[in-house]
């Protein structure tokens, strides 16, 4: 199951992101995280010193090789300059299994507190007035659109801040959005505009309640969030201690219900293969509109494979040729 965690920037989704996919570690599931923010902390929350560097690339430093490895013998896909970020999968296509013996996970995976991560990259100052950041987040979306995975395995995407997140289709990627909400005018801000957008697409969104500090706070996220409050987190002595560079016993008993509550609530999610796939085409088609067929010179319409059906079938169908 794909889980993101969005929300208000400094609302905690990073710090939540990681001790989600700490807990899903110490439980024995395979996963893989995601730092898929343009600040890139996920790996330090993980408890990488910060005076280190993450032992691997970029996703986005090597989105040519990516495409290369994923577009495999489709022949749909002329070359990686006609293969943008929405591109789906077809036959012939190169699909993922999580933590697979193949290019991307070999070439990008590292170990972080006992957490497989993969990192999107920074923005950095060559991309000042050249790029915006979700062209680094290509990567993860063709990621996203090839894999398979599995019943108990899970992807976690620590994803950019705001209302950004909805600037891609890669928002459709997820089997489940935990969105994080502080007790605060803003951030209930932030969580309508989420709302509006996802119930568009049937994009099913959970809130976290962040930064729990009294009952007067907790009335507050029940009065503006109502219903979609899945559970809360009271303020974090431990997570605190982390952030400082000091160990400080274990996290809180009541925090560590709430990391229960979410993976129950991923769990009884039932994936939907054919509405992943049917989303997949419709932001492929609505970005080749807009703009990759003019920027790659190629009718992307094409790439459209309709005879492809996503999911674990895919994996053991025979290849065929459109």
């Amino acid at each position: 199951m794909r889980v993101a965690f969005v929300g208000k920037g400094g609302s905690g989704k990073t710090t939540l992101s990681a001790l989600f996919a700490r807990h899903l570690a110490r439980s024995g599931a395979p996963l893989v995280a995601i730092d898929g923010d343009i600040n890139q902390h996920l790996a330090h929350a993980l408890g990488l010193d910060e005076d280190e560097t993450f032992g691997a690339p970029p996703l986005s430093s090597r989105t040519g090789e990516i495409k290369d490895h994923l577009r495999g013998a489709n022949p749909r896909i002329v070359s990686r300059e006609a293969m943008v970020k929405t591109t789906p999968p077809g036959r012939g296509s190169r699909l993922l299994r999580l933590l697979g013996d193949d290019e991307v996970h070999g070439t990008h995976v590292r170990e972080v507190g006992g957490v497989p991560l993969m990192v999107t990259g920074a923005f950095d100052e060559s991309d000042l007035g050249v790029a915006c950041y979700h062209s680094k987040l290509g990567a993860v979306e063709l990621y996203l659109n090839h894999l398979v995975d599995g019943p108990g395995e899970y992807v976690v995407v620590d994803m950019t801040a705001g209302a950004d997140a909805f600037a891609s289709g890669l928002f459709t990627r997820f089997d489940m959005t935990f969105l994080v909400v502080e007790p605060t005018r803003k951030s209930v801000s932030v969580y309508r505009q989420y709302q509006e957008h996802a119930a568009e697409f049937g994009v099913p969104v959970a809130v976290v309640g962040n930064k729990v500090t009294g009952e007067d706070d907790l009335l507050f996220l029940k009065e503006h969030v109502g219903d979609d409050l899945l559970a809360h987190c009271v303020q974090s002595s431990y997570v605190r201690a982390q952030e400082q560079g000091r160990e400080h016993g274990e996290l809180e008993s009541h925090n560590r219900r709430t990391l229960d509550a979410l993976k129950a609530a991923v769990d009884a999610r039932t994936k939907d293969w054919a509405a992943f796939q049917r989303h997949a085409v419709e932001f492929h088609l609505r970005n080749a509109a807009a703009w990759a067929n003019a920027a790659t010179g190629h009718d992307l319409s094409a790439q459209v494979d309709p005879e492809f059906r996503h999911g674990p079938e895919a994996l053991t169908r025979p290849t065929a040729r459109p």
